[in-house]
């Protein structure tokens, strides 16, 4: 069993920065990908971004040149930065990790983007 726990999130107003973190209770060296999903009011939950062990990344077009994922595997956190929100990012952030075929979620933090 992997915990994942989210931290900062909050509300930003339109064209401002924030950052998230997610520790996990395991050895990143044992999950395999780890990132970030979110999921907007009245919208199904979707990718943000994933990043390998070995540190590739994946981003959803969307955030694409705004948003930066990286992992720290010695302190076993996987951090987002988003530069450049939009209300259109509004939404509970998810942390995930996969270790083997299995997925781990945290719990959820908030971020508002206002206008």
């Amino acid at each position: 069993q992997v915990q994942l726990v989210e931290s900062g999130g909050g509300l930003v107003q339109a064209g401002g920065s924030l950052s998230l973190s997610c520790a996990a209770s395991t050895t990143a060296l044992r999950i395999n990908n780890m990132g970030w999903y979110r999921r907007a009011p009245g919208k199904q939950r979707e990718s943000v971004a994933i990043i390998t062990r070995g540190g590739n990344t994946n981003y959803a077009d969307s955030v694409k040149g705004r948003f930066t994922v990286s992992r720290d595997n010695i302190k076993n956190t996987v951090y987002l930065q988003m530069s450049d929100l939009s209300p259109e990012d509004t939404a509970v952030y998810y942390c995930y990790g996969q270790v083997g075929a299995t997925s781990y979620w945290g719990q959820g933090t908030q971020v508002t983007v206002s206008s």
